[in-house]
């Protein structure tokens, strides 16, 4: 670590700059542990920062933190996304076809209908956004002469593929010693949105849990529509015949017509199956006092679980995306929840489900994920989401979303 950052004194924290575009810096290669620091963890603990080479990955920077007992690599390269997560015993992510890290540059987002975004498509968490996510089309927007004019709308938006402007390690020096990977993700344009997102990725020394701490501002001095969407993708070992989703639901709306035949089974999953066609489902959750959901993926012996927990008036909507095709086309499925539902933007218009930011507003979002590996503490888990379901009964809308 540098040794002016490690020389710091007080309770501020420690803080590494790892790329700034302001001050025109990348470190290439850093790295950190625990025993260079001034104080003592729970746990041994490291972060390193190096750059991927070779095919489309080439040029892409990659950050690994180690708390000891999880292993989270993001990407700042590609919006400070997060390719997966590792314990000893379980993995977040899934075996997508994509195999490397692809550099945005070499990614063409209108490439096959709008859908050029899958080419770049393999991390645990991607999000989407952010002056728009979900499903391509066209769209309407107020041009350069004050006219409205026609816009293509590209696969869930662009904020995965812009390389972040500021990034940063922060170390608390005040016990828990909280370890945070941060980053600058601009969403720019004259005539355009004027957005700016800080993204926090942390946890601490020891943990099997992490956070997910972001914040969005409008910069313009006019009100910005804006959509962010966690898409948060899972496979194997999660994912197998017969795991399940677990959830406090209030309603249930099938994406189309084709995920309307499988309501019924939602929440349970099968093998990998050639010829598999995508099911999505929109998913509005039961909360508690302090509007807090948990939403729950846990394989088949029920002794490996993910849980998600996030604040549902900053996050209403959760979209549960089916993808259990043949393992070489990418078996997955994935919990997401957003600012809205994957529909197109103008959908989500005439629905008056798309969010606004006044001007200079800010509006903040927090994840906290855990990593399960215990029967007894995965039925707890279990039996706190069933509690936030109590007596209430799930309502299912017999129409799908209209998407056209």
């Amino acid at each position: 670590m540098a040794q002016s950052n490690a020389a710091q004194t007080g309770a501020d924290p420690i803080r590494q700059t790892l790329t700034s575009a302001v001050r025109n810096v990348r470190l290439e290669t850093w790295q950190v542990n625990s025993s260079q620091m001034p104080f003592k963890t729970a746990s041994a603990w490291s972060i390193q920062k190096y750059v991927l080479h070779g095919g489309k990955q080439e040029g892409v920077d990659v950050i690994v933190l180690n708390s000891g007992k999880l292993t989270i690599t993001v990407v700042p390269t590609r919006g400070m996304s997060v390719l997966r997560v590792e314990s000893s015993e379980l993995v977040l992510g899934w075996n997508s076809p994509v195999k490397e890290v692809v550099h945005p540059s070499l990614i063409n987002l209108q490439n096959r209908g709008g859908l050029g975004w899958l080419e770049g498509f393999n991390e645990w968490m991607v999000r989407c956004g952010a002056e728009w996510a979900g499903h391509p089309g066209k769209d309407k927007f107020i041009n350069n002469t004050g006219d409205e004019a026609e816009m293509d709308l590209t696969l869930h938006g662009r904020i995965g593929n812009i390389p972040a402007s500021e990034v940063e390690v922060i170390i608390d020096r005040t016990p828990p010693h909280r370890l945070r990977i941060r980053g600058r993700v601009d969403e720019r344009q004259f005539y355009g949105p004027k957005l700016e997102l800080w993204t926090e990725v942390s946890t601490e020394p020891g943990s099997t849990t992490f956070r997910i701490e972001d914040t969005l501002t409008n910069y313009s001095a006019y009100e910005q529509e804006f959509e962010l969407i966690y898409h948060a993708n899972y496979g194997p070992p999660l994912l197998e015949k017969d795991s399940r989703f677990v959830g406090a639901v209030k309603r249930i709306t099938p994406f189309n017509a084709h995920a309307a035949k499988s309501t019924a089974s939602f929440a349970q999953y099968v093998a990998p199956t050639k010829g598999f066609v995508e099911q999505v489902y929109m998913i509005e959750p039961f909360a508690d006092a302090q509007n807090q959901t948990t939403v729950m993926l846990h394989n088949a012996a029920g002794d490996k679980a993910v849980t998600m927990r996030y604040d549902i008036t900053q996050l209403p909507y959760f979209t549960l995306w089916k993808n259990t095709t043949a393992l070489e086309e990418g078996y997955v499925t994935g919990l997401e929840p957003g600012t809205s539902s994957p529909a197109n933007r103008s959908i989500e218009r005439k629905a008056g489900c798309l969010a606004k930011l006044k001007p200079n507003e800010t509006r903040r979002f927090m994840i906290d994920v855990g990593l399960h590996t215990n029967k007894d503490e995965i039925a707890r888990a279990t039996a706190a989401i069933k509690a936030l379901q109590g007596s209430q009964q799930m309502q299912v809308s017999a129409q799908p979303v209209k998407v056209e």
